[in-house]
């Protein structure tokens, strides 16, 4: 993680239950499921064991979702910038396609040789790499003209 020109794709710290309620709101994180205390610490303690290692980011992204957010702000590696193309759209919340092509051409813009962090939903992932990822899970990937390749995996808290 420590290498320029990496993107580092990391799923949100656990959040019990699948999907959100069907009263969601964007803005209202009692709408949503959340980080209970087990999973908020589980963030720190992924902070906690990047930090000490010298891994850190130029920038760090993720999507509006609550439990995103606050995995971001945790894991305590600079200043979170939200990202609306990295909400999810499980259950037909978003678009699948165009939000995938709006993060690649986000993630395209930065320098080359920057390394970012993007705290993200399950669904993300699947569409920018093809894998599955496990909750708090971070890939490592290079940039490549179609997308992303893995070069490594990390569970740091499981």
């Amino acid at each position: 993680m420590k290498q320029s020109g990496i993107v580092a794709l990391m799923r949100h710290a656990l959040a019990p239950g699948t999907g959100d309620p069907a009263r969601f709101d964007l803005g209202d994180c009692s709408t949503q499921r959340n980080l209970d205390a087990r999973e908020r610490a589980q963030a720190l303690r992924t902070g906690a064991t990047l930090c000490p290692a010298s891994v850190t980011f130029d920038a760090v992204w993720t999507s509006q979702w609550c439990r995103s957010r606050d995995t971001a702000a945790l894991i305590d590696m600079g200043p979170v910038q939200e990202k609306p193309p990295l909400n999810s759209f499980f259950a037909g919340r978003g678009h699948r396609t165009a939000q995938t092509d709006a993060t690649l051409d986000l993630i395209t813009k930065m320098p080359a040789d920057s390394r970012l962090l993007i705290v993200t939903h399950q669904v993300n992932f699947t569409a920018l790499t093809g894998l599955g990822v496990a909750s708090d899970e971070i890939i490592v990937t290079w940039r490549t003209p179609g997308g992303h390749e893995p070069v490594g995996r990390y569970v740091i808290a499981p």
